[in-house]
């Protein structure tokens, strides 16, 4: 009696009556009495509301309620022998839609759920977990978004798991910033303190997805999901494939991994993750797969990450590894494809790696491998792609490596190499990419290389080649690029070059010594797009097939012995002084060249002489500044862009303002004339080396017209230097969000560059004008800081090698007429070359700057990623952050009341509009974690603008 009571008192606090508790068991029996017809007619009708929600497609053409039949024959359904539907099958049938009018609640049997590359839209159903008795679930390759339902978590009988490829972003989780543990190594603060209590920021992995312990296959790359791993993935011990790759995790990986060692294919490429990988990898006994390129990792490679000697695919580049090359790697034979590029990692290539008859790829460039190339590669049979570029490795190339039959790239540049090229060259038939510069290797260029009949590119400059070049070198017929630059090579060009019909990048002869006329035949190079045989002791005029040549935008005769009048067509009338300086007696239309009417063959009377040389040397002195300055601009920009598009059509017009088409005459007196030679009332903006001008041309368009300071004192070096620098900078760069560089002129002491004139100014003038100001809305200032965040990430990523500005303030950030971010001011810019810390002076502006400049002058990307942590605060503060920004960096507690940082000036954010405040939220977040002490804290500028753009996205 007692335990009726107990149930009686437990009932009655559930439903509060006897009468509730008799009617639900009635229920439930009558339910599984009646399960088999009632069921059929709610899965029935639950797929037939869901196809009416579609849009008509084919695909479902079939599900139709004739006689209220069965759904078991219509397309991509099954049922079990009751005639309950177990499997939804719809994979790679096109499928449009969304998932929301499907009542997942009327298949209690579904076992098989499997949609995938279709094209979904939308959320996944929140309620998926009432699936209880779902196996297998894969929704990738579609277009979802949202977030991860919480429920996913019951579905403990799943053993795969595939939700990959699309846009979701995790789920809501109130306690990804915890009040009181922030975490130190992202510097992501507590979103309590910087919205209102019932604002979320979602996109974690929850901890619950522990639960589904049955899982073998888990993935969830090419998503959006961020913040740590969860630890509980070590409680799915039948774990076979984790792809958790290309999404926003950050921190470590969790050591409980380790304890998954039925673990075959594990993927954490492209996220933020850092720390060191846990030592318990070494028990991953059967791993096939395992990628962690692309990440912030440190420490050495796993030691023991071949250990079952099953590894096929390794990958851990472009990381901070350091240490030696694990041994377990050299007695890996079953590799098949490994990368461990952009790291500084030790060793000896000849020591360090073993015999691998299934390598088809191994790239280990830019790293601090020493030792010599062994003979041993030639064991590697499948092998493809050998690169070993920017080590200190030294020796000879053995001849060996040659006999690769499957070889289709060698990159050994940027090392210590000496001694011959091997005459076994020419046996790889498949070759088609070779890079031997920046070595110091010696001999002539071997008649064999004229067999590599498929090769597409070749660079043998910087080195100490002796020789002509072989005439076989015309047999390339595919050649795309080719470099013999900063050797010794002499003799003639061969006419044979003019065979290589294919060559479009660029043609690079320069610092040599060849001698002779130009051969006739390079103007059959109709797709060329640069053109440069500088620094030898070429002789005769310039041939006239030269004009010929459609696509030539860049051409460089500069320092030998040329003479006669300049043809004439297009690529020269664009040309500068410096394309042509330092020949022997070339004369034309062209600045700094004498006309070809004026004889300069007087007699050798020493009074004559004078008369000839002091106009001359007059001439000269005028252009001496010209020559300096363009001598040194050209040495960057000479490089044509691979992506640059070549003009199809006699009949088209090319932008005089382009770097290519620039003619420095004609712009020079419209610039003059525009301005009223660089009048005061025409000023915009002052800088250190110089000021800005705006400049309205007679055809309606408006510029921006820098000029730097070229006055006696600083003349000689600084505004030369900035100059350079800065067309070299926008020369490489091409993004929406950096203002475009049309052209540059120098005349006399007139040095200036011409820009897209921003009309709205610099961001500091908008915030500093409480008018102005008001204009900035929020969404605008939050669109402000993903176009500044997205060209740091092309600069930093996307550029080779990346560039960083030092010097993102928010003077130097301009507004479009729409009020678009667009980075300008590259005047301080530098290419970071790999694994190369740039030691420097300070350049930059203070209070924006990094704070490890002041105790080092160590340049890093980091620095930048600094400096746009101080902006993205001043775009919410409305002013610069001032003593803010050391306050976040010596508390111990990084957490700020949202509200008293926003700018005053507005209105804050309405509580309705939660997609503003989410996004600001997640801005303060990522410029907090921006303005780490330790660099190494700091996320990337791609992290940054990935998560930025991802909210877009959710």
């Amino acid at each position: 009696m007692a335990n009726n009571n107990n149930c009686y008192h437990f009932f009655s606090h559930e439903s509060q009556s006897n009468l509730m508790v008799v009617v639900l068991i009635l229920l439930v029996l009558v339910l599984n009495r009646c399960h088999f017809t009632s069921g059929l007619e709610s899965e029935s009708e639950a797929l037939l509301k869901w196809k009416q929600s579609l849009p008509p497609q084919p695909v479902l053409d079939s599900w139709v309620n004739v006689n209220q039949s069965s759904p078991c024959s219509w397309r991509g359904i099954t049922c079990d022998p009751q005639g309950s539907v177990t499997t939804i099958n719809l994979a790679y049938t096109g499928l449009s839609g969304t998932l929301q009018n499907l009542n997942l609640s009327a298949f209690p049997n579904l076992l098989i759920l499997d949609l995938k590359t279709n094209n979904l839209t939308g959320t996944i159903p929140q309620n998926i977990g009432v699936l209880s008795k779902l196996q297998f679930l894969d929704l990738s390759t579609n277009f979802l978004n949202g977030t991860l339902p919480l429920s996913i978590a019951n579905l403990t009988q799943v053993h795969e798991l595939d939700v990959s490829r699309n846009d979701i972003t995790g789920i809501l989780d109130p306690l990804l910033f915890p009040d009181s543990s922030d975490d130190p190594r992202t510097g992501l603060i507590s979103i309590r303190n910087l919205l209102f209590q019932d604002t979320l920021l979602g996109g974690t992995l929850p901890n619950e997805i522990g639960n589904i312990r049955n899982l073998t296959l888990l993935a969830l790359d090419g998503n959006n999901f961020y913040g740590p791993i969860p630890p509980s993935l070590g409680n799915c011990t039948h774990l076979s494939v984790l792809r958790l790759n290309e999404n926003q995790f950050s921190g470590t990986i969790p050591p409980s991994i380790g304890k998954l060692t039925n673990l075959t294919d594990v993927r954490f490429f492209t996220n933020y993750l850092n720390g060191t990988v846990p030592r318990e990898f070494g028990n991953l006994s059967s791993l096939v797969v395992l990628h962690l390129a692309e990440n912030n990792f440190i420490g050495e490679l796993p030691p023991q990450v071949c250990k079952s000697g099953k590894l096929v695919n390794f990958s851990a580049a472009y990381n901070g590894f350091t240490g030696p090359i694990p041994v377990s790697l050299r007695n890996c034979p079953s590799l098949y494809r490994v990368r461990i590029e952009y790291n500084m990692l030790t060793g000896y290539a000849d020591e360090d790696f073993g015999v691998y008859p299934n390598l088809t790829y191994i790239d280990f460039s830019y790293n601090r491998i020493q030792g010599e190339i062994s003979s041993n590669w030639a064991g590697c049979e499948n092998l493809q792609v050998l690169r070993m570029a920017g080590n200190s490795i030294s020796g000879n190339i053995p001849a060996e490596v040659f006999r690769l039959s499957q070889l289709a790239e060698l990159d050994v540049s940027s090392n210590q190499l000496a001694g011959e090229i091997p005459q076994e060259i020419g046996d790889p038939s498949t070759l088609y990419e070779l890079n031997f510069s920046g070595n110091r290797l010696s001999g002539v260029i071997p008649v064999q290389i004229g067999r590599l009949l498929g090769l597409q590119s070749l660079d043998l400059s910087m080195n100490m080649l002796l020789g002509q070049i072989p005439n076989t070198i015309g047999n390339f017929n595919n050649l795309l690029k080719l470099n013999l630059s900063n050797n010794d090579l002499n003799g003639t060009i061969p006419y044979q070059i003019g065979n290589l019909a294919a060559l479009q990048d660029f043609l690079d002869l320069s610092f040599n010594s060849l001698s002779g006329k130009i051969p006739d035949d390079l103007g059959k190079l109709e797709n060329l797009i640069s053109l440069n045989i500088s620094h030898n002791n070429l002789s005769g005029s310039i041939p006239e097939s030269i004009t010929k040549m459609l696509s030539l935008s860049f051409i460089n005769l500069s320092y030998n012995h040329l003479e006669g009048p300049m043809p004439k067509g297009r690529i020269f009338n664009s040309s500068s002084t410096a394309d042509l300086s330092n020949n022997k007696d070339l004369c034309g239309n062209i600045k700094g060249l004498q006309p070809c009417d004026v004889s300069i063959n007087v007699p050798s009377s020493t009074s004559n002489k004078h008369k000839v040389l002091v106009p001359l040397l007059a001439s000269l002195g005028g252009a001496f500044f010209v020559s300096l300055v363009f001598v040194a601009i050209f040495f960057f920009i000479y490089k044509q862009h691979s992506g640059s598009s070549r003009q199809n059509s006699l009949n088209m017009k090319p932008n005089p303002f382009s770097i290519w088409y620039f003619n420095g005459r004609v712009v020079y007196g419209d610039i003059i004339e525009a301005t009223k030679n660089f009048d005061s009332e025409y000023c915009i903006g002052e800088g250190a080396l110089g000021k800005v001008y705006k400049a309205a041309m007679k055809g309606g368009q408006v510029f921006a017209v820098k000029k730097l300071k070229c006055d006696e004192e600083n003349l000689d070096s600084e505004s030369i230097k900035t100059f350079k620098n800065e067309v070299a900078a926008m020369n490489e760069t091409r993004h929406r969000n950096i203002v475009k560089l049309y052209g540059f002129c120098s005349e006399g002491l007139h040095t200036f560059l011409i820009y897209e004139y921003m009309d709205r100014g610099s961001l500091a003038d908008m915030l500093g004008n409480d008018l102005r100001a008001l204009e900035l809305d929020w969404p605008k200032r939050i669109d402000i800081v993903k176009g500044v965040a997205s060209a740091l990430s092309y600069m930093h990523h996307d550029c080779n090698p990346p560039l960083i500005h030092r010097d993102i303030s928010s003077k130097n950030v301009l507004l479009s007429s729409d009020l678009k971010a667009h980075v300008s001011d590259f005047g301080t810019a530098r290419f970071l070359k790999p694994n190369s810390p740039i030691w420097t002076a300070f350049a930059g502006t203070y209070g924006c700057a990094a704070p490890e400049l002041a105790y080092t002058m160590a340049v890093t990307e980091k620095c930048d990623v600094f400096s746009f942590g101080v902006l993205a605060l001043e775009v919410l503060i409305g002013r610069h952050p001032g003593d803010l920004v050391s306050y976040l960096q010596t508390t111990t507690n990084q957490s700020i009341n949202f509200k008293e940082i926003l700018d005053p000036r507005l209105s804050p954010p309405n509580n309705d509009d939660k997609h503003v405040l989410k996004e600001l939220a997640l801005v303060a977040n990522l410029s907090l974690s921006c303005l780490q002490t330790n660099p190494q804290s700091r996320p990337t500028m791609r992290t940054v603008a990935q998560l930025l753009d991802m909210d877009n996205n959710s």
